[in-house]
């Protein structure tokens, strides 16, 4: 995959580019820093497709480490899934996959180095007095009384936090910066805090562990990352992220920049908040297709190519500002519209029997995969007296607007022939079980002979070849535009999230289809065999998105 000649310029590829021009770098080297205590959502998706996409176009690297800084929250299930959605959207990462526990001696080293410096000192504030002496926003904060311990006791109270002597909270390790300083984060920052948990990777090796702002930028030093990629709510740690990598000896000198993160709306992508739908069951999990997380993406049938698309689409910016979800599903729509194999599938099935045609008779007939892609291969179909039209295609009476099947009036079955609705069966209530209609027998692939215009066309399955299927209708997850504006993001829910439809009949090769293949189903949208829970003998398809905009529709109307 090449980034074409024709992308954008943004200033981080313009700062690549100048760098490797003026030979103040020769290779760049990025990196993708998750924490693994969540899925990675669309949000991610821009990080990964800058730093993977810049390190690729401009012939460098970039590396995957995991900050597993925070082991209460952190998981395999996660370091697992984020390493399959780097792939699965198309990148690769330099060397194994790093994680900054591999660091944590080194880091303890430099930890040290910044004792022995007089730049770091043991605290014993609690929690509450660490905020109250922190200060405000226009007060500057107090020096903790423990800020002038000697080097020697703080050496020694360091060893001990690290021996475990210590209860949890019961003291941390701090930077000696400026408690006065106008920037919080330099108001002598935690370095270390303990905490006795076992680790995912080093065990029950240490009880202490390091903060984020503190192992960030020295692991990039570490990697000789020469760009350190983030999003702009990291630009007031910038200058911690200076402090710490010019306070001790360091291999390399990394730079960080930002850039607006990506704000969607419709969408929630804090993982706090994806975690709450997931632990109160909203949703099936961290990869329910309604989901924003990657997987979800992935499992309602989303390509990487539409996500890479949508990324490059919506720019890199240090301007916040808010995205329209219409753009990532005009990105999906648009990608599906020429990859995506046409196929006929009725949701609310409604039976036609023909009555002039051969009870014993079956013809296979030959349908394009695409209507405007040739090399796509074509799909047989069978056609019998019996089928299936959806319930919505068939009316008694209509006005002329009504271009599909009327009581004594034609239309023409998709690939077929042209039919007419001639008699209603219905059951004791009223509702209506089955349509007899007749067919033109010199209709297939001609109009009819006497110049009779028929300009409705429509799906249909046959009854006893079609296959049943479970059809899951995805729609977007809320219904307020900032869902996460107000306290309670539940009362945004869309309750039309999701509709199944277990009766479904598709045609029968269907059922065949891979898992994460995907389709055009004729008038009603594309969808994908999902990942996990579609066979043979069970097919199960989920809706990716409709063929047109039915949400701006609706605003429209309102």
């Amino acid at each position: 995959m090449s980034t074409e000649k024709t992308a954008p310029t943004h200033f981080i590829r313009k700062i690549l580019a100048d760098d490797l021009s003026s030979a103040k770098h020769t290779k760049i080297v990025t990196r993708f820093p998750p924490e693994p205590n969540g899925y990675l959502h669309i949000g991610h998706a821009k990080s990964i497709c800058l730093n993977f996409g810049m390190a690729q176009e401009f012939g460098g690297e970039c590396n995957l480490r995991f900050d597993d800084t925070n082991p209460e929250k952190e998981s395999q299930e996660f370091i697992e899934s984020i390493s399959q959605d780097v792939k699965w959207l198309g990148f690769d990462w330099a060397g194994e996959v790093r994680f900054a526990s591999n660091y944590f001696d080194q880091l303890h080293n430099w930890a040290i180095e910044l004792i022995n410096k007089g730049l770091a000192y043991v605290c014993d504030l609690t929690p509450d007095e660490a905020r109250e002496y922190r200060g405000s926003l226009t007060a500057p904060g107090t020096n903790s009384p423990y800020r002038e311990r000697s080097i020697e006791e703080n050496l020694a109270l360091f060893a001990q936090m690290g021996a475990g002597d210590f209860d949890e909270g019961a003291k941390v390790l701090r930077a000696k910066i400026d408690m006065a300083s106008p920037n919080m984060n330099l108001r002598d920052p935690i370095i270390y805090r303990i905490r006795k948990v076992t680790h995912h990777q080093t065990g029950d090796k240490w009880c202490i562990y390091p903060m984020y702002d503190f192992t960030h930028g020295l692991s990039d030093a570490i990697e000789g990352i020469t760009h350190s990629i983030c999003t702009l709510e990291f630009e007031d740690h910038r200058p911690l992220y200076d402090w710490f990598i010019a306070n001790v000896t360091v291999p390399a000198v990394p730079r960080q920049y930002e850039f607006a993160r990506l704000n969607l709306n419709y969408t929630v992508t804090s993982k706090r908040k994806l975690k709450h739908l997931v632990d109160d069951q909203v949703v099936s999990g961290w990869d329910d297709p309604r989901m924003p997380t990657i997987a979800g993406m992935r499992r309602r049938g989303f390509t990487p190519e539409s996500l890479r698309h949508f990324c490059e689409m919506i720019g890199v910016t240090r301007q916040d500002s808010v995205v329209d979800v219409a753009m990532l599903e005009f990105a999906i729509r648009d990608d599906l519209d020429k990859r995506a194999p046409r196929a006929m599938c009725v949701l609310d099935p409604l039976e036609i029997e023909i009555a002039n045609y051969d009870e014993a008779k079956v013809e296979w007939l030959t349908l394009a995969g695409h209507p405007q892609h040739d090399e796509f291969a074509t799909r047989s179909v069978p056609f019998a007296r019996h089928l299936v039209i959806d319930r919505a295609d068939f009316r008694e009476e209509a006005n002329k607007k009504y271009k599909r099947l009327v009581l004594g009036k034609e239309v023409r079955l998709r690939g077929g022939y042209v039919v007419r609705a001639d008699e209603v069966i219905k059951d004791s209530d009223g509702h209506i079980t089955k349509v007899i209609c007749s067919y033109d027998p010199e209709t297939l692939g001609q109009n009819p002979t006497d110049g009779r215009k028929v300009k409705g066309v429509i799906h249909w399955v046959s009854r006893d070849h079609g296959k049943r299927a479970e059809v899951r209708l995805y729609d977007r997850l809320f219904n307020e535009a900032a869902p996460d504006k107000g306290e309670d993001m539940m009362a945004s829910l869309n309750p039309e999230s999701l509709v199944t439809v277990s009766e479904a009949f598709i045609e029968p090769g269907l059922a065949s289809a891979a898992a994460e293949a995907r389709f055009q189903f004729e008038r009603e949208g594309y969808f994908v065999a999902d990942r996990y829970d579609h066979s043979e003998d069970r097919p199960v398809f989920n809706k990716t998105i409709g063929l047109r905009d039915t949400w701006a529709k609706a605003g429209d109307n309102a």
